[in-house]
């Protein structure tokens, strides 16, 4: 049951709060950037996350694609998870394919239309999940011929170490790239959440993290996930 509470009238802030390590409030739009893989359900609510706080922040989120496929290649993963990480190669290899041909922007829409469809209606990851997904954005259906091709799997490593090598290892997805100050950027995992802040609290939470995630020596927060995923 969802329960609706009236939020304090709280003066909003920009894209981050006044900390030396961080870019000071300003009304110019701030590009961040987050790598993505369509199968993950974390890297999912993270992004609903942030496409609130574009509407009450001045910040552009910019889709790319990183691969748990790519990830977990060379690791021994539980007997659950090899599917998963088979199966994945289909929409990352259709994502890279869009971004190479249409761009950032028409990434940002496919990945939502995949999104729906893999944690929302279950969809099973295959051939029809493309080809829908493709279809709503108005995307050409010949892009689901990817899924199955290796043609763009030096993209998508290239994609996939962008995002995380700066971030470092035994992390996932999603993650995060923000410009610091001098142009310099601040790259780290999460956040976890579950459900996705909406309005306001999604922009406080996005001051806070920010503000940690900009601080010389701060490297992690972490507690026990205690509930089932909620998707709304």
């Amino acid at each position: 049951m969802n329960h609706k509470t009236q939020e304090p009238d709280i003066p909003q802030t920009s894209f981050s709060v006044n900390n030396d390590n961080l870019a000071t409030s300003s009304d110019e739009v701030v590009e961040v950037s987050m790598w993505v893989d369509p199968i993950c359900p974390f890297a999912w609510l993270t992004s609903r996350w942030l496409l609130e706080v574009e509407q009450v922040r001045p910040i552009k989120i910019n889709f790319h694609i990183m691969s748990l496929s790519i990830l977990n290649k060379d690791k021994k993963v539980p007997k659950q998870y090899r599917k998963l990480f088979e199966d994945g190669w289909g929409p990352v290899r259709v994502g890279i394919a869009t971004e190479q041909a249409y761009g950032s922007e028409v990434l940002r829409d496919l990945y939502t239309a995949l999104g729906k469809r893999i944690h929302l209606q279950k969809h099973a990851i295959n051939t029809d999940l493309y080809l829908d997904a493709l279809a709503e954005v108005s995307l050409p259906s010949t892009l689901a011929k990817a899924a199955q091709s290796s043609e763009f799997d030096e993209v998508l490593y290239s994609s996939h170490h962008a995002g995380m090598d700066p971030v470092g290892e035994d992390v996932g997805t999603p993650v995060i790239h923000v410009p610091g100050p001098d142009g310099q950027q601040i790259a780290f995992f999460g956040p976890v959440l579950s459900p996705a802040p909406k309005g306001q609290v999604a922009g406080r939470l996005w001051d806070g993290v920010v503000l940690v995630a900009g601080t010389p020596g701060f490297f992690e927060l972490k507690r026990t996930r205690s509930a089932d995923l909620i998707f709304d």
